[in-house]
């Protein structure tokens, strides 16, 4: 996918924000990269973050209506994954404005990972 230039890739990447933007959603969407990339169930995700399961399945809808999440069947168990193909492109999107265009953030700040423990 190349850099989001239109305004329907803009008008995309702000509704996956927007998905994300409530904080019981963000703390799934964490949750499940940690998961990656076998995902987790709902039950745990639901034991994990103290979410009811009627307040979960409502975020996961929305996370996965945005492209955030994917979801498969297995028997009667859904597994939840990040998408990370998507956080990528998003990430992507939102690198190039700051990092590479504008360089209103150097890259090495967002890319260096410590070796400490």
């Amino acid at each position: 996918m190349a850099l989001a230039d239109t305004k329907q890739d803009i008008a995309r990447f702000a509704d996956m924000l927007a998905a994300m933007g409530a904080e019981p959603r963000l703390r799934i969407v964490r949750l499940l990269l940690s998961a990656h990339p076998r995902g987790l169930v709902a039950g745990d995700i639901s034991v994990e973050l103290d979410i009811a399961p009627s307040t979960l399945s409502h975020h996961l809808d929305r996370l996965k209506r945005e492209g955030v999440v994917t979801v498969r069947r297995d028997g009667t168990f859904l597994w939840y994954m990040a998408n990370t193909e998507v956080l990528e492109h998003l990430i992507k999107f939102l690198f190039a404005e700051c990092c590479t265009r504008s360089t209103a953030i150097s890259p090495e700040r967002l890319t260096f990972i410590s070796t400490k423990t």
